[in-house]
């Protein structure tokens, strides 16, 4: 965004908002220090809160967390047996997808004898900026958290050559892997095609392959997701060693 000459600041308290005319004033403190920043129009982003008000589900011993979204276990279902939820109205992940595979699930659950579980271990995200962030998986201290001795790997953009052809290296891949197994436990990249890129690491991370499995399968030269197998390779090379196909 700085590079597109748009101006970031972080670590601001916003204490109130005011006009002069046409011009929107936000009062903030920044780093201790009182400041003012005018503009034209002020976007203020604070989050969802689930529509759940007035819909008595408290009389019907349905449990909400604390920002009113309705708990449901892995098969969709709420505290009471009888009753399913699913979307964004519950504490699932709020991604468009997760919602039509837990209405599905909810369905069938609800109106069969099937106890199908919505499998939410691994779930990718996307962010569609300008270079693009996609997520799968656990960071690095969430995976330390979980009491995974860990590695990582971090390749930047410039090492893959499709990034280099489309003269647009901005953004990274970084891997997490366990240490003992040499199991993938995350994959998180910035870059143009990251959205394409995260569905190869969803599959790697959901279905338990290690790193060597990465290393050992051919990517097609000139892809972005070619730069999966070159931050594997990088846990134990020096990319600046191997050839352009990277072997």
């Amino acid at each position: 965004m700085e590079q597109e000459g748009i101006g970031v600041i972080t670590g601001v308290q916003v204490e109130s908002l005011s006009r002069e005319g046409d011009t929107h004033i936000v009062h903030a403190r920044v780093m201790g220090q009182e400041k003012e920043f005018k503009a034209d129009q002020v976007f203020m982003a604070l989050g969802r809160k689930a529509n759940t008000d007035g819909m008595g589900l408290e009389n019907v011993s349905v449990e909400l967390d604390t920002n009113g979204a309705i708990v449901v276990n892995e098969f969709q279902q709420t505290s009471n047996p009888a009753i399913y939820a699913t979307g964004d109205v519950t504490n699932n992940p709020e991604f468009v997808y997760v919602a039509a595979s837990g209405g599905s699930t909810a369905a069938q659950n609800a109106l069969t004898d099937n106890q199908k579980a919505l499998n939410l271990s691994t779930v990718p995200g996307v962010i569609f900026t300008d270079p693009q962030i996609a997520i799968v998986g656990l960071t690095e201290s969430q995976a330390r958290q979980n009491g995974y001795e860990v590695k990582t790997s971090t390749v930047n953009l410039e090492h893959v050559a499709r990034a280099q052809a489309d003269r647009d290296t901005r953004g990274f891949i970084k891997l997490v892997a366990d240490k003992t197994s040499n199991r993938l436990l995350g994959a998180h990249i910035i870059g143009a095609e990251a959205g394409e890129v995260i569905q190869t690491a969803t599959l790697a991370i959901r279905f338990g392959l290690k790193v060597d499995d990465l290393t050992n399968t051919l990517f097609p030269y000139l892809t972005q997701v070619e730069g999966l197998k070159l931050a594997a390779l990088a846990f134990d090379k020096d990319l600046a060693m191997l050839s352009c196909c990277a072997v």
